[in-house]
């Protein structure tokens, strides 16, 4: 799904802001200034080798399509394990895949162009007789619009371009005079219908006979496409109106391509999956660069190319820039929210991303390519292929694998831009596993289970049209292609379309809906690329400095085989990895862990703190794993707290004598049982649970009933303390912090969060004291035995009873006065750099930047800050994985155990509506995408 023409290795192609009449006269520069520069990062393949491997492919080649003309033609496609064609309506439907069949000998014409890359060129000849003499477009079937432009619209297309130059070189197709031509100028006309909608987005399908919503037709009633499916049409549309001259064809790309980019979400500048094409809305939420969206982004790139339009040059860089702010966490790329973009909206990728890193190599991105090839090789390497979709732990979530080239090309264009041999090495690889994994005596079968090797009685067209053109190229040197590669562009399909399209019927009314930019004069430019050490630098092992510290991301043995060694090293002692919610940045262990593992804990100047990770920096590959699996935890923590509301300070005062509610000690407050500001106080003796953590059922509930239990923090959630005390007859509860010294006079408010489920179970009050506060109240059980305490909003005044008591002691007074410091006290005490702190020691508090145990926390008030940290916390990672910790940390609480007691959180609350409407949202998103299927 990548270019084969344009400046594949450069940082900036061409001089921006300038038409593409000259871009194939500038292609083969960018790309020869590119090679050879890795010749000194691995052994360098010897021309005998590479001629024996492209040997290799071209039997391989031979095996695939012979089989298909002798046991499946006409058909659309060869079912290689039964040796016989898969005819739409004559085997069992597989759904949404059959929408590619059409009754029109797809394999056959989405080869053509491959036969003339593989020198074929007596073959392509009988090919194309075969499709003039035998194909029919307007059958009674219903088709992919999207499927039917891109495999037979471009296959034909591709065709005729390399059968007018054969004709032009005048050895071959002296006797073609452009009938793959009009036969795609009638699939071009049968395939307008569908855009006949308000928007300009076409119908998914159509039938090829009847067209759209006729009661004959069997379709036009879909309301949804997906993004890819509306914006994958303008290459092959455009070049069907400059070949031909109607300028209908990308006139109506153009309008689809248009609306998604008014449609795009404007905050983030992302996409979603899934649109009504009827009312622009957004069906699916989320975004990312694999299935659904992928050619889109694609394709905008590739119109600038081909056409020459700078507006969509200038939305692919805006959407790019957004996907490498959310979307790209190197090497993983993840599906986000398009309105939530720092919330990941799945845990897995699919495997049509891994054409991403031959995007990234035209635009001139490469780091990030080498990154994500690397991680996606290692996949392979693991499984043999890449799994249709696998989780970010690297473990098979869906274990198909159709034969997909888009790693293949990936790897061709890394070693065109690089001319590393490494990349030589990769698709020897792919070579080999396809003939020792896939290959059947009648062609090569898909894999049902990459796990078992199980196969599947399928051979897609794409995998001729595809992973053999770009396995040839790859080991191809330029005398052994007769023609000159450079002058064409590839689609999504890998079919060749010409550059010089560029300069032909430019009669098309444009739209433009980016920006005003001034057309220059092609003289004021120097038509040269810029120099190779721009782009990599002189260190000539550069793209295998990169890949070394992803070799062992997924380990032969991972990740079941990395689980079974940690778990016998934790048996021996060893501790397990150190996981978000247990982090604390003032435990000395913790910090040696985070550097192990690469991550390194930096103070800004402005007082926030921000967690990097260095992958190659790590003292192993599981270590940076480790590193990588934190960093992602610590993401996935920040993005759960936005959702919980901020909750003011609640005060429990001492009523009992000899205190008589003079000391009022400064508490927590709850995100779950009832509201003390809405509901009466809570007044009643206190007495110890037991156990002390109540985490399990209490064993002395005689002791609690009617009374409010004293717990300890720790151990397990919050929720489940409030309800096992509940459960004993208790009228309410206080929680007190089990790290000794921590006090509401130098720590911010803590809250108290739920445990991810429903908490309206729990209808008493609870409350939650520091350290210090909460020995106030046992010092004076111990002392008095019996203490009676008030839970309430706000300190309340003292009865008249109170009143007439003795006078209290000194001491009293003293603790009274502390106790009304600590109650008008703002706790002004943010992420900042110990040192910096005059008021506060953070070294007194090892809980003081996150949980140590397992109970749920959450953050302050907003009133309790002198300043509101910003929202907009930084993540990559393995080349500086950065989280902003002064807005990640504060948002760990809502999803972790207890939050620290002295972190100034910086979190404004959300009304209540919000919230929820925020949390359908995600709900209905996740739902949605568990129903996704490739």
């Amino acid at each position: 799904m990548s270019e084969a023409g344009g400046c594949r290795g450069c940082g900036s192609p061409v001089p921006q802001r300038t038409p593409w009449s000259l871009v194939a006269a500038t292609t083969a520069l960018c790309l020869v200034s590119a090679t050879s520069v890795w010749t000194a990062g691995a052994e360098p393949m010897s021309r005998e080798e590479k001629q024996k491997l492209g040997n290799q492919v071209l039997e391989m080649f031979d095996h695939a399509y012979g089989n298909y003309m002798e046991h499946a033609y006409p058909a659309d496609e060869l079912m290689p394990l039964t040796c016989r064609g898969r005819v739409r309506g004559q085997e069992p439907s597989r759904g949404d895949v059959d929408d590619a069949l059409g009754k029109f000998s797809l394999t056959l014409i989405d080869s053509l162009d491959t036969l003339v890359v593989l020198n074929k060129t007596k073959e392509f000849e009988d090919a194309v007789r075969k499709v003039l003499r035998d194909v029919n477009l307007d059958n009674d079937v219903v088709v992919s619009v999207f499927e039917t432009n891109i495999r037979v619209l471009g296959g034909l297309l591709g065709g005729h371009s390399l059968a007018i130059m054969l004709k032009e070189k005048g050895e071959y197709m002296q006797w073609y005079n452009d009938e793959l031509l009009q036969m795609a100028k009638q699939l071009g006309y049968r395939l307008l219908p569908a855009f006949n909608t308000t928007s300009g987005l076409p119908y998914p399908r159509i039938n090829l006979k009847f067209g759209i919503r006729k009661p004959e037709a069997r379709t036009g009633t879909e309301t949804d496409t997906c993004t890819a499916c509306a914006g994958t049409l303008i290459l092959e549309f455009a070049a069907l109106s400059r070949f031909t001259g109607a300028t209908i064809f990308e006139e109506y790309a153009r309008k689809a391509l248009d609306f998604l980019w008014e449609k795009r979400q404007r905050s983030s500048n992302l996409v979603g999956v899934t649109i009504n094409i009827h009312t622009g809305d957004w069906v699916r939420k989320d975004s990312g660069v694999g299935a659904g969206i992928d050619s889109y982004y694609e394709y905008l790139l590739k119109a600038y190319v081909l056409l020459g339009d700078y507006s969509f040059l200038e939305r692919f860089n805006t959407h790019y820039d957004a996907i490498m702010r959310y979307i790209s966490q190197p090497p993983l790329l993840l599906d986000v929210h398009i309105h939530k973009p720092m919330l990941n909206a799945r845990t897995w990728m699919d495997a049509l991303l891994a054409f991403f890193p031959g995007l990234q190599v035209l635009k001139g991105d490469i780091r990030p390519a080498i990154e994500t090839h690397e991680m996606l090789y290692q996949v392979i390497k693991k499984h043999n292929f890449l799994p249709e979709a696998f989780t970010t732990d690297f473990r098979v979530h869906w274990a198909q694998h159709p034969l997909r080239p888009e790693f293949a090309e990936s790897t061709y264009f890394l070693y065109k831009a690089t001319g590393d041999p490494y990349y030589l090495e990769v698709g020897k690889t792919l070579i080999e596993n396809l003939n020792k994994y896939a290959r059947v005596p009648c062609g090569f079968a898909a894999m049902k289970d990459v796990r078992t090797g199980s196969h599947e009685d399928r051979m897609d067209s794409f995998f001729l049209a595809e992973m053999f053109k770009y396995l040839y190229l790859l080991f191809a040197d330029k005398e052994d292609i007769i023609f000159d590669i450079e002058d064409y562009i590839f689609t999504t399909e890998a079919h060749l379309l010409p550059l010089w399209l560029s300069t032909t019927n430019q009669n098309i009314s444009k739209k433009n809906t980016t920006s005003e930019y001034t057309e220059l004069d092609d003289s004021n430019f120097d038509w040269t690329c810029p120099n190779t050490q721009i782009l990599f630098p002189n260190d000539p092992l550069y793209a295998q400095s990169i890949r070394e510290p992803l070799k062992n991301v997924v380990d032969k043995s991972c990740p079941r085989g990395i689980i079974r060694v940690r778990e016998e090293s934790f048996r021996s002692g060893a501790k397990p990895p150190l996981r978000a919610r247990d982090f604390m940045a003032t435990n000395p262990e913790h910090l040696e862990i985070l550097k192990k593992m690469g991550v390194s804990l930096i103070h800004l100047k402005d007082g926030r703190v921000q967690l990097v990770q260095h992958a190659i920096q790590a003292a192993s590959s599981i270590d940076a794993e480790d590193g990588l699996r934190f960093m992602q935890e610590m993401i996935e923590l920040s993005s759960q707290q936005q959702k919980e509301q901020q909750l003011p300070p609640r005060a429990v005062q001492i009523v009992s004598h000899p205190f008589f509610g003079r000391v009022v000690l400064t508490a927590g407050p709850a995100q779950f049982g009832p509201d003390l500001s809405k509901h009466k106080e809570t007044r009643g003796f206190v007495a110890s649970s037991k156990p002390y953590n109540g985490c399990s059922e209490l064993t002395n509930p005689e002791a609690v009933v009617g009374k409010i239990a004293l717990i300890k923090r720790g151990q397990c959630m919050f929720a489940e303390k409030a309800r096992n005390i509940q459960n004993a007859g208790a009228i309410g509860g206080i929680v007190i912090d089990d790290n000794e010294g921590s006090s509401s006079d130098t720590a911010p408010l803590f809250q108290m969060a739920g445990d991810g489920k429903e908490t309206d179970d729990i209808k008493i009050p609870m409350l939650f004291l520091f350290s210090k506060e909460g020995s106030i109240i046992l010092d004076a059980i111990r002392e008095y035995e019996e203490v009676e305490v008030l839970l309430s909003d706000k300190a309340k005044d003292r009865d008249s009873e109170m009143e007439n008591e003795d006078q209290p002691s000194p001491e009293n007074d003293s603790q009274n006065q502390g106790a009304e410091r600590m109650t008008s006290s703002s706790h002004e005490v943010d992420l900042v750099d110990q040192e910096s702190s005059e008021e506060s020691s953070l070294n007194s508090h090892p809980e003081s930047l996150s949980p140590a145990d397992t109970d749920n926390a959450a953050s302050p008030s907003p009133s309790e800050q002198t300043s509101t940290p910003t929202e907009n916390p930084e993540t990559t990672s393995h080349d500086g994985e950065c989280i902003d910790l002064d807005n990640q940390l504060q948002e760990q609480s809502d999803t972790e155990e207890d939050a620290s007691p002295n972190v100034s959180w910086g979190k404004k609350g959300q009304p209540i509506d919000s919230i929820l409407a925020d949390w359908n949202e995600d709900i209905e998103a996740f739902e949605m995408m568990e129903k996704d299927e490739l």
